[in-house]
C-alpha cells in the first residue's frame, strides 16, 4: 500500500466542495465586459476633459459605478475558485458568489439613488442640455451595454448530481423496568455515498453573481434607453423637463431589479433560502416505508445549486444510516448530507402518521 494511502485510510470516502467549475464561462466574459467598459469609460472621461463635454464627462463616471460593481462580480467568482479547498470554510466556497451578487444589489441600490437625486435636482433647477452631443454619447452607452448582455446572457449548464453522505449512528442501550427499550446504535459510520447521477441534467439559471453583473448591464441600457427617448423628445418636442423625469423612472426600476437580488440572495447568506417543497420531498422519501420517522431535519444551502442536509431518523425496522442515505441519492442537488438513525422498538415511539415528529 502507498504510504499516503497508509497516511490517510480514509481517501476514497472524502469529496470535495467545489461548486465553482461550472461558472468559469461567466467569469470569462465578466472579464470581457469589464475591460469592455472600463476602457469606454476612460475614452470618455478623457474626451470629455478635452471637449469640454458635461455630458461625456457625466456617462464616464457613470460607467465607473460599473466598473466597480463587475470588480466585485470578478473578485467574488477568483476568491471562490481559489479557496475552494481552504479548510476553514466547512461547506466550501459556494456562497461566495451568493455574496457577490448581494453586494451587487446594494451597489445598484447606490446608483438608482444617486440617479434619484441628481434627477430631482434637475428637474426643479433645468440646465441647458446638448442635445445632440449628449444623444451620441447615450447611443454609445447603450451600444456598448448591449455587447455586453450579450456577453453576460446567463449559460444553460448542465448538472452532476453529486450526493454525498455521512452516517453517525449513537448506539446507547437504555434498558428500563418500565418494559420499553431503545436502541441507539452506536457505530459511527464514515462511509461517503458518491452518487454521480449522471442521467439528471437540468438546465440551470442561478449564477446569482453572473445575474447581478447582468443586472448592472441591463440597468446602464435602459437608461440609455430612457435617455435617448426623452432627449428626442426635448430636442423635437421642447420637452425637456422628460429627461429628469426618465431618469427618477429609470431608478425606481433599478431599485425593483436590485431588490429582486436582495431577496434572492440574503435568504441563502441566512440559511433561510429552502423551498418547502424540497423538504417534503425529502420527508416523504424517507417515510415512504411506514416504520421510518424524522425526528429532526435540517437543509440549507451552500451554492446556489447545491444543498446540504442533517437528518435524524428514527427507524423501527433496523434500517440503518447507508439504507437511508442511498433513498437520499435520488436527490443530485444534495452535495452534502449526514444521517443519524436511532433504533426504537417502544411502540410509543413508532410512526404513526400524525405529524407531531420535530421537523426544524
Amino acid at each position: 500500500m502507498p504510504a499516503n494511502n497508509r497516511a490517510n485510510p480514509h481517501t476514497k470516502w472524502q469529496h470535495s466542495h467545489e461548486f465553482n467549475s461550472e461558472h468559469q464561462t461567466g467569469e470569462r466574459n465578466t472579464l470581457y465586459v469589464l475591460i469592455l467598459t472600463a476602457v469606454t469609460m476612460v475614452a470618455e472621461i478623457v474626451a470629455g476633459a478635452w471637449y469640454g463635454s458635461m455630458a461625456l464627462l457625466a456617462d464616464g463616471w457613470h460607467m465607473a459605478t460599473h466598473v466597480a460593481a463587475f470588480m466585485i462580480t470578478l473578485f467574488a467568482y477568483r476568491y471562490a475558485r481559489n479557496n475552494a479547498s481552504n479548510p476553514a470554510y466547512s461547506f466550501g466556497t459556494g456562497k461566495v458568489n451568493i455574496l457577490g451578487g448581494f453586494a451587487s444589489a446594494i451597489a445598484l441600490a447606490v446608483v438608482a439613488l444617486l440617479m434619484i437625486v441628481e434627477s430631482v435636482v434637475r428637474l426643479f433647477d433645468p440646465q441647458q442640455i446638448q442635445f445632440d452631443q449628449a444623444i451620441w454619447v447615450a447611443v454609445l452607452g447603450l451600444t456598448v451595454n448591449l455587447v455586453s448582455a450579450l456577453l453576460l446572457k446567463d449559460h444553460h449548464h448542465h448538472d452532476h448530481g453529486h450526493g454525498h453522505g455521512h452516517g453517525h449512528g449513537h448506539g446507547h442501550h437504555h434498558g428500563h423496568h418500565h418494559g420499553h427499550e431503545h436502541k441507539h446504535d452506536h457505530d459511527h459510520d464514515h462511509d461517503h455515498d458518491h452518487d454521480h447521477d449522471h442521467d439528471d441534467h437540468h438546465h440551470d439559471h442561478h449564477d446569482v453573481n453572473l445575474r447581478a453583473a447582468y443586472m448592472h448591464v441591463l440597468a446602464d441600457a435602459l437608461t440609455s434607453v430612457l435617455a435617448i427617448a426623452a432627449l428626442l423628445a426635448g430636442k423635437y418636442a421642447g420637452l425637456n423637463w422628460l429627461d429628469p423625469l426618465m431618469g427618477i423612472v429609470g431608478a425606481v426600476i433599478i431599485t425593483r431589479w436590485g431588490w429582486g437580488l436582495v431577496l434572492q440572495t440574503a435568504p441563502v447568506l441566512l440559511d433561510a433560502s429552502i423551498d418547502a417543497g424540497v423538504k417534503q420531498r425529502v420527508e416523504q422519501l424517507i417515510e415512504s416505508d411506514g416504520s421510518s420517522s424524522i425526528s429532526d431535519l435540517h437543509i440549507w444551502k451552500v451554492s446556489s445549486q447545491h444543498y446540504a442536509a442533517m437528518v435524524t431518523v428514527i427507524s423501527h425496522q433496523g434500517k440503518s444510516s447507508l439504507d437511508y442515505r442511498q433513498q437520499l441519492s435520488a436527490f443530485p442537488q444534495l452535495a452534502h448530507v449526514t444521517v443519524e438513525t436511532i433504533e426504537c422498538d417502544d411502540s410509543r415511539c413508532a410512526f404513526n402518521g400524525s405529524g407531531d415528529d420535530s421537523i426544524n
